[in-house]
C-alpha cells in the first residue's frame, strides 16, 4: 500500500473497533491539504461500496481562529452517510462513540442542486427546502485529538453522528444570522453562540462548501443535508448525558446518551 492507502486503512480500522489511532502525519504531512483530501475520499469511495449511502456533507472549522489554530486558511468538509443520522429522541450508544463531543449547528436541507461556478445568496436561498436546528457528534479517530490540518480532514473532518430537529422551519421563518444560540447538559449552559459565529453567515458556510464541491466535480444535490458548521464551541459527551439546545426562531432539539 502506498502512503495514503496506508493512512485510509489506518482510519478505517480505528472507526471499525471503536479505538483511537496514532496520527496520519507519520505518512502524509501535517500541512499536505490535498493528501489529506486523498484519504477521505478513498474512505467514502470504500465505506460506499460496502453499502453506506452518502446523503450530504459536513462543514467543519468554521471559526477563523480555530482555522488559525490549524495552520489553515478556510473550512474544511466532510461526506455524511445515512447510518450516521438518529432520531430525535433515540438514545445513542456511547460505546459506538469516538472521543465524542456535541455541537449545535442550523442543517439545511436541499430541493435543487447547487452546480455554478460560483453562488450567490439567491442561489442558495431558491435551492434550500427548509432548515433544523441539529446536533452533530464529533468524533475524532486520532487518540487525544492530536490532530493536525490534515490528520483532521483526513478523518473525515471528525464526522461521526448527527441528529435533526423534526419541526422543519423556512429560512423566512427566523433570523439566520442574528439568532442566539444555547446548549444546556442536565440544565448547565455548555456552549452558547450565534448565526454569526458560523463565518458571519450560515449561508457563507454552505456558499464555500457548494463552490468548492463544484470546482472538484462533485455538486450538492437535491436532497442533500448539509451540516453547516458549530454556532459556539463544543462540549464534552459522557454516558448519561442529556443536552437541550435552542436556536432562536428556530427550535430546540434534545440528545440523550446511554451508559454504554
Amino acid at each position: 500500500m502506498n502512503a495514503i492507502e496506508r493512512a485510509a486503512d489506518r482510519l478505517r480500522t480505528a472507526q471499525l473497533h471503536h479505538t483511537p489511532c496514532p496520527p496520519i502525519r507519520d505518512l502524509i504531512a501535517a500541512t499536505d491539504i490535498e493528501s489529506a483530501y486523498a484519504v477521505q475520499r478513498l474512505n467514502e469511495t470504500h465505506w460506499t461500496a460496502q453499502g453506506r449511502r452518502p446523503v450530504g456533507r459536513k462543514i467543519a472549522l468554521a471559526s477563523r481562529m480555530v482555522q488559525q489554530q490549524m495552520g489553515i486558511d478556510q473550512p474544511t468538509h466532510g461526506v455524511l452517510f445515512a447510518d450516521m443520522c438518529q432520531p430525535e429522541g433515540a438514545d445513542i450508544d456511547c460505546a459506538t462513540l469516538i472521543q465524542p463531543k456535541i455541537e449545535t449547528e442550523v442543517a439545511v436541507i436541499l430541493e435543487r442542486p447547487l452546480d455554478h461556478t460560483h453562488h450567490t445568496f439567491a442561489d442558495l436561498i431558491g435551492a434550500i427546502a427548509y432548515v433544523v436546528p441539529a446536533f452533530e457528534i464529533v468524533g475524532c479517530r486520532v487518540a487525544g485529538w492530536d490532530v493536525s490540518a490534515a490528520d483532521f480532514i483526513a478523518d473525515n473532518s471528525a464526522g461521526s453522528q448527527l441528529i435533526l430537529g423534526s419541526r422543519p422551519r423556512q429560512l423566512s421563518d427566523f433570523d439566520i444570522v442574528r439568532c442566539k444560540m444555547i446548549t444546556e447538559r442536565h440544565g448547565e449552559t455548555v456552549s452558547s453562540g450565534s448565526g454569526a459565529a458560523c463565518l458571519g453567515n450560515p449561508l457563507n458556510a454552505l456558499a464555500w462548501l457548494a463552490d468548492k464541491l463544484v470546482s472538484i466535480g462533485q455538486p450538492l444535490q437535491a436532497g442533500d443535508i448539509i451540516m453547516t458548521g458549530s454556532l459556539g464551541p463544543m462540549a464534552t459527551i459522557a454516558p448519561g448525558d442529556t443536552f437541550n439546545a435552542e436556536i432562536e426562531g428556530l427550535g430546540k432539539i434534545t440528545a440523550h446518551f446511554d451508559q454504554g
